[in-house]
């Protein structure tokens, strides 16, 4: 395996990681409770945990500082608004963990996480070259 090949491993490792910590492991009741209301510090503090950490591992895969702080601004941007709408969308229904929909919506709420960090290593091995 080339040593690129091994680097995006272990950045892409590092991001799956980084998503358990911060959205299971580091998520209090205040992020939580504030993620479906625009602007509330809890949904804004969850995604900020998500960029710092990103920016911690961009950082050490080597990454320029303005390619840091660009991916990782843009990477808290997108999280606390796919968290946010999947929020927002749950609240309109008054669904719970007790529907099926509620499930479909945390499943595509993950997936497209976990898009953004298959696009976050693509551009950091884009940048890295």
């Amino acid at each position: 395996m080339s040593g690129e090949a091994q680097w995006l491993l272990l950045l892409l490792l590092g991001f799956q990681a980084k998503h358990l910590a911060a959205d299971y492991l580091l998520q209090t009741p205040f992020m939580l409770s504030g993620k479906g209301r625009y602007g509330h510090p809890g949904g804004l503090l969850h995604a900020t945990i998500h960029g710092g950490f990103s920016a911690g591992l961009l950082a050490l895969a080597g990454l320029g500082a303005g390619a840091i702080t660009a991916l990782a601004l843009a990477e808290t941007v997108l999280h606390y608004h796919l968290d946010w709408g999947k929020e927002r969308w749950l609240r309109r229904r008054g669904l719970t963990t007790a529907a099926p929909q509620f499930w479909m919506a945390l499943g595509v709420d993950q997936f497209l996480h976990q898009l953004t960090y298959l696009a976050l290593a693509a551009l950091a091995l884009g940048l890295s070259a």
